[in-house]
């Protein structure tokens, strides 16, 4: 494993994560992907669509589409938690950015067995 690799993908991930979070989502999305605040469309919608755009970044930069899919699925988690009042934003956004230091480490760990 390289760890200027990891790194440098660490790196853009981290960027394309407060991209995602703070220049992608609207102010409508961060309150209604909440349950009990969907006005627009229902609170699952806005949650998904969040989520998606998260696991869009993570696959697109990996180059892998299944962890594309994992990052779609906890990041929805835990945006779910932080809506349920589990944990604060400091927290939200230390476990959104432990996911990235993960799919860093999976995908250069597996680039040789991409092809």
């Amino acid at each position: 494993m390289d760890p200027l690799a990891v790194f440098n993908l660490l790196l853009l991930l981290v960027m394309g994560h407060f991209v995602a979070d703070f220049g992608l989502q609207s102010d409508r999305m961060a309150t209604e992907k909440c349950p009990g605040q969907g006005v627009v469309l229902g609170w699952g919608w806005w949650l998904c669509a969040h989520a998606a755009i998260h696991g869009f970044v993570v696959g697109w930069l990996t180059g892998v589409p299944l962890l594309g899919l994992a990052e779609w699925l906890v990041h929805a988690l835990i945006d779910l938690g932080k809506c349920r009042r589990c944990y604060r934003m400091g927290m939200d956004q230390g476990l959104h950015l432990l996911c990235k230091v993960a799919w860093a480490l999976v995908a250069v760990t597996c680039a040789p067995l991409q092809g």
